[in-house]
């Protein structure tokens, strides 16, 4: 059995999904591991480490595509047009596809991994159980991009995180506002308080109070908090216009008062609701940050640029796409130890093992057999687009 990865393609993208030691320990249960020249050089990974570790390396990815059995991305087709440009027409029936594909954003990619009869595999949709704890790459990601939101905000920040007693004077605390308590807002708020500011956090799922309260931030309560707003396996859910004009209007004050704003809101296979409007920035003070977890799928400021930093009256709005990127090695460390504990359920005694009916397995996998297996995608598919 053959593992492969090839060079990342979307721009700016400087995660590996292979790694030297995730090579190794592949290489030890039977398995032959193959990457592209050049594989890890966006994570300062340079072959020769793959090589000690008995990685062969090829020449072009080409080779590794016709070669592997298992291929391993970070974005995957549908999460990179330029992978699916270069590599669903060298896939080949029977062979397993697996990274980041953004299965519900793009679901007529999916429908040409099946007309391929490959066997994809969407990280994304790795089911928040215990069990797949250590499978869940998209938890991993958000943890990075929550720390690279806060120093994006301290760098960019016109005063400093912590109160500061001086003979000169006390210079006051920053106020950080987070909006959305899942594991990159968590880990935002985290670390904003570590760096001794002042953290409020809010999130339209009731049972996140608990949440926010335990990384020592105050949970702001609107009263707009639902059981209604929870989607299946604990993300937030879409929820109408009038419920996020409603939200806007009891949000500012806290985003008016705040130095950090810092938004997380996202929707899984849809465009990112608009939480913080216009009207909402010009109430904020000059100098004061925007930074926008969201930007890549719309983002969830009025103003927010996508990869951009955008200065509205003083107050500058931090379009952050693909914060993880942002630090290759230790993303790269988690991402690749995702991937192969979700290998080891379908790789036994050297040979590909699929159990569909292993949750882990039946809920990942989108494409199979000629057809798509995901009732996500297939709900997805059947929307007008």
């Amino acid at each position: 059995m053959i593992i492969g990865a090839v060079k990342e393609l979307f721009p700016g993208e400087r995660r590996i999904g292979i790694t030297p030691q995730t090579a190794e320990s592949y290489i030890k249960r039977g398995a032959k591991v193959i990457i592209e020249k050049g594989y890890g050089k966006p994570s300062m990974i340079e072959d020769e480490e793959f090589v000690k570790r008995g990685v062969e390396i090829a020449d072009s990815r080409k080779e590794v595509i016709e070669k592997a059995d298992i291929l391993i991305y970070v974005r995957g087709p549908g999460a990179s047009q330029e992978v699916e440009k270069e590599d669903i027409s060298l896939f080949r029936e029977g062979q397993i596809i697996i990274g980041f594909l953004e299965p519900l954003a793009y679901p007529s990619v999916i429908q040409k991994l099946a007309e391929k009869k490959v066997t994809a595999f969407s990280v994304e949709l790795i089911p928040r159980i215990s069990r797949a704890q250590s499978m869940d790459a998209l938890s991993s990601m958000a943890s990075i991009a929550g720390y690279a939101a806060v120093i994006e905000a301290a760098k960019h920040l016109s005063k400093i995180f912590p109160m500061l007693m001086t003979a000169a004077g006390t210079v006051k605390p920053a106020k950080v506002f987070v909006i959305g308590a899942g594991v990159a807002g968590l880990q935002a708020m985290a670390f904003s308080k570590k760096l001794g500011a002042i953290v409020e956090g809010y999130d339209i799922r009731p049972e996140t109070k608990e949440q926010v309260q335990s990384v020592g931030a105050k949970f702001v309560e609107l009263g707009l908090e639902s059981e209604e707003a929870r989607a299946e396996g604990g993300y937030a859910k879409a929820m109408g216009e009038e419920f996020y004009k409603k939200q806007r209007e009891l949000m500012t004050k806290h985003v008016a008062e705040a130095d950090v704003v810092i938004s997380t809101a996202m929707v899984p296979g849809k465009k990112a609701p608009v939480l913080i409007t216009k009207d909402m920035v010009e109430k904020m003070a000059p100098g004061s940050v925007i930074v926008d977890l969201a930007a890549e799928k719309g983002g969830n400021c009025e103003l927010t640029k996508p990869g951009e930093i955008v200065d509205f009256n003083g107050v500058k709005i931090i379009g952050m796409v693909n914060p993880a990127s942002l630090y290759p090695k230790d993303a790269s460390f988690l991402y690749s130890k995702n991937i192969e504990n979700f290998l080891k359920l379908i790789i036994a005694n050297g040979k590909i093992v699929l159990n569909f009916e292993d949750e882990i397995i039946r809920d990942t996998a989108v494409a199979h057999g000629g057809k798509i297996v995901s009732p996500l995608v297939q709900k997805a598919l059947e929307k007008p687009s």
